[in-house]
């Protein structure tokens, strides 16, 4: 069930300097532990001067579904929503 979260949650973000890309390795949420398994999605919206980065992705296991917003203004990582696939 897709549930809207719109949290603050701790995440380890890794740069690859090959790629040039710094993308969220690991969510801490609700004090578990989620290892980013693969990202379906990601695109960036500017609000005023801030600009937010947004990732849809799922957990190794791929057990649970993420939508996740980094705001580079202040690098704060908020959790807008989960989804554990099953239906309402």
């Amino acid at each position: 069930m897709r549930e809207q979260i719109g949290q603050e949650v701790s995440v380890v973000m890794i740069y690859s300097a090959p790629k040039r890309q710094a993308l969220p390795h690991l969510i801490r949420w609700q004090n578990q532990d989620y290892r980013v398994g693969q990202i379906g999605y990601h695109h960036s919206v500017r609000q005023g001067a801030a600009l937010h980065h947004i990732f849809e992705l799922v957990d190794e296991g791929r057990a649970t579904w993420f939508r996740l917003d980094f705001n580079t203004a202040n690098l704060h990582w908020k959790l807008e929503a989960v989804s554990d696939g099953q239906p309402a």
